[in-house]
């Protein structure tokens, strides 16, 4: 049964992240880039000069990343507890790393000004409207020819169907810290739907750490001119 949420009860997935970032123990397993990640960064590293952005960057293990190859590095989040642990990070490693805090949905950005959007974990915490709005903004910042890497979860995933369907294929588990706030799910077609402003170059549904995780891992090509 569906419920009809507001706007400020289906994008909230940064105060329960706000919580956890606050905590060493809440960091603890978010500190080391995704292996995907790392491999696209080095296969990017040969373009350089590159300008990259980490949507949604938590305490910025992705953005540190970028830095670290030599990008010109921005990173986004709404959680300023993830901000500020990023900020100490890049000082503490002499990067630089220019953070913004400001919500998935309005990138403070120029059009067409990034090579390589990244966004790990992130878009999907929203109901479909939130979902699609952050898509059209990742196409809108991206360069023609620019490349976008992320995940989105799966219909496969175990979650999917439990709790409370707020908006399609959205769902809340009321009491569940991890996912008391929306999480949409799709399937491939769905996504290629989602993302029609794009050229998939590879798609995986992938289980993570917890069993039945399954997150379809993505990398894109900005089409247009």
């Amino acid at each position: 049964m569906s419920t009809s949420y507001s706007a400020e009860r289906t994008d909230t997935a940064h105060l329960a992240w706000e919580k956890r970032w606050r905590t060493e123990e809440g960091r603890a397993d978010w500190l080391r880039p995704n292996e995907d990640v790392s491999t696209l960064i080095a296969e990017l590293e040969q373009k350089r000069p590159l300008k990259a952005l980490d949507l949604g960057c938590g305490v910025g293990r992705h953005a540190l990343a970028f830095a670290r190859a030599g990008f010109e590095t921005h990173a986004m989040d709404l959680s300023q507890s993830g901000l500020d642990q990023l900020k100490n990070s890049a000082e503490a490693h002499g990067l630089e790393v220019s953070t913004h805090h400001a919500p998935m949905t309005e990138l403070p950005f120029a059009d067409q000004c990034f090579d390589y959007v990244l966004s790990f974990n992130v878009i999907y915490h929203g109901d479909p409207a939130i979902v699609q709005k952050a898509i059209s903004e990742i196409a809108r910042v991206l360069k023609p020819g620019g490349y976008y890497q992320g995940t989105m979860l799966s219909k496969r995933n175990v979650n999917f169907g439990v709790g409370t369907e707020i908006a399609p294929d959205t769902w809340v588990r009321e009491g569940d810290d991890d996912k008391d706030h929306p999480h949409f799910y799709c399937n491939a077609g769905e996504l290629v739907q989602l993302f029609d402003a794009f050229e998939l170059m590879s798609l995986d549904d992938k289980k993570h750490s917890k069993p039945g995780s399954w997150h379809w891992h993505m990398i894109a090509e900005r089409t247009g001119s």
